[in-house]
C-alpha cells in the first residue's frame, strides 16, 4: 500500500505557518502538511506518543521544516532527538528560521540538521526558497528505503 509521506512543519508562529503553507501551495507542493507548534508536539507526532499514540509511526515525514526558537523543547533538541532514534535518524531536517547567527547555524548542523535556510522577509523570495527546498528534498534527493520510511 502506498502512503504519501507528509511534510512536518514545526513552527510556533501562526503567521509564519500561514505564509509557509501558502508558499508550499504556490509551488504546487501538495503533500499533506502536519503542523506542530512546539518541540513536544513534533516529538509526540514523530514517535506516536501522547495525543498521537494511535497513529501509524511507520509513516514518517518526507521532510521536516524546523524552526529553531520553539516553546517547551527548542528546535535543536528536537533535531538531536530525531538523530538519536533509529526510527527517525535518517529523516531530512531543514532548519527554516530568521536567525543569521553563526552560532545557531553551527549548532543546527552539529545537532544533525541537513540544511539551514534563513526565512527571507520578502514573500516572493520566501516562496522561491521553499520551492527550491521542496524540489530538492521531495524530487531530486534519494532516500534509503526501509520499513520506517514508506514512500
Amino acid at each position: 500500500m502506498h502512503v504519501e509521506r507528509p511534510l512536518l512543519l514545526v513552527e510556533d508562529n501562526p503567521d509564519d505557518e500561514a505564509l509557509t503553507l501558502r508558499a508550499l501551495s504556490r509551488n504546487h507542493i501538495d503533500r499533506p502538511v502536519v503542523t506542530a507548534r512546539d518541540g513536544v508536539q513534533a516529538l509526540d507526532w514523530l514517535f506516536a506518543t501522547g495525543p498521537h499514540a494511535g497513529r501509524d509511526a511507520g509513516v514518517q515525514p518526507a521532510l521536516i521544516l524546523m524552526d529553531l526558537k520553539l516553546p517547551r523543547v527548542d528546535g535543536l533538541e528536537v533535531v538531536r532527538r530525531i538523530r538519536a532514534d533509529d526510527r527517525t535518524r535518517l529523516l531530512p531536517v531543514v532548519v527554516l528560521t530568521t536567525s543569521r547567527e553563526q552560532r545557531d547555524i553551527r549548532a543546527a548542523y552539529a545537532a544533525g540538521a541537513n540544511g539551514y535556510v534563513r526565512k527571507p522577509v520578502d514573500f516572493d523570495k520566501f516562496t522561491e526558497a521553499l520551492g527550491l527546498i521542496g524540489r530538492y528534498w521531495l524530487t531530486l534527493n534519494e532516500y534509503p528505503v526501509d520499513e520506517m520510511s514508506r514512500s
